[in-house]
């Protein structure tokens, strides 16, 4: 049997302390197993050397489409499926510049992927020390979003409430999910072809939800598979007010779209209930985030930070 052919779209934004890394990782058995037809990094109009170091690495098909504005996540990730078109893969990988890839990581995802009805496949996570990065989610709930701001995600999690799994027996074995951390994903070009592109408006966070939401609607399965390991340094919406109240606005957003406005209401109040708990007890974060829920200006605001 041929080797996958498989395309690699990295977006990036001030990526420079992080991109060499993810690159380095690709080439020195990350890609071992697959045809690695393309690797397509879209800068967001980055203030560093991001395009730069881009086009110095070596011994991989890079290509640079260099936007000339920060329109987010899911815009450079649509520019990059363009720039493939021309020359479809079977499978595109997209990836963030802060993952390393261990080695075979690609091809195991690659092969998992041939299964019949698999649409996007995810890796394990795990962090830089080695320990795992929980990426299983259960799909939002009005109740599991009360239980979560009351009673805390882990706790929440112990229930079978919490959206958010972290225990770590569930990311030991392969299976389908409802939806998953977007660090990292393959994801089959007549996927790509049907499902059509990633939804531009929420420039980042639920993005990757979203699509995962429209192709299960389209009878596609996004299925886990833990022998793929990726390293992902990640976690900037926990300390980065701005980004907090990004990913709060868009996950209520999200829920709002595909939900009945009652549903949506009672969802929203959840979130808004524990980002208040949370900002009494002196978080920066889930202040932003309460002020971007309760005061529009705020959350037009934090976008232009963003940009």
């Amino acid at each position: 049997m041929n080797a996958a052919r498989v395309a690699v779209v990295v977006v990036t934004h001030n990526s420079a302390d992080v991109l060499a890394h993810c690159l380095e990782s690709l080439r020195d058995g990350g890609a071992d197993g697959v045809e690695l037809t393309d690797v397509v990094v879209v800068d967001n109009a980055s203030d560093d050397e991001s395009p730069e170091i881009a086009k110095e690495a070596d011994r991989l098909p890079v290509s640079v489409v260099q936007l000339t504005e920060n329109a987010g996540y899911a815009a450079g990730l649509n520019a990059g499926i363009t720039a493939l078109r021309n020359r479809p893969p079977d499978a595109v990988m997209v990836v963030n510049p802060d993952c390393r890839f261990r080695p075979g990581a690609v091809a195991v995802l690659a092969r998992s992927l041939q299964a019949p009805g698999r649409g996007l496949v995810a890796p394990r996570l795990v962090n830089p020390d080695g320990t795992l990065q929980p990426t299983l989610r259960r799909l939002p709930t009005v109740h599991g979003v009360f239980a979560e701001a009351v009673l805390g995600g882990r706790v929440a999690d112990r229930l079978g409430l919490g959206e958010l799994i972290f225990t770590d027996a569930p990311h030991d074995e392969p299976g389908p999910a409802a939806w998953v951390t977007g660090a990292a994903l393959m994801m089959g070009w007549d996927l790509v072809d049907r499902v059509g592109p990633w939804d531009e408006g929420f420039l980042l966070y639920s993005e990757e939800t979203d699509y995962m939401l429209r192709a299960a609607d389209r009878g596609w399965v996004t299925w886990y598979e833990p022998a793929a390991v990726i390293e992902h340094r990640g976690g900037e919406a926990d300390t980065k007010p701005a980004l907090a109240a990004l990913l709060t606005v868009n996950k209520v957003r999200l829920f709002r779209r595909r939900h009945s406005r009652i549903a949506g209401q009672a969802y929203a109040a959840g979130v808004l209930l524990g980002a208040l708990l949370r900002a009494a007890a002196g978080q920066r974060t889930a202040r932003a985030s309460a002020e971007a829920l309760l005061l529009p200006s705020r959350r037009i605001t934090s976008l232009a930070q963003l940009r």
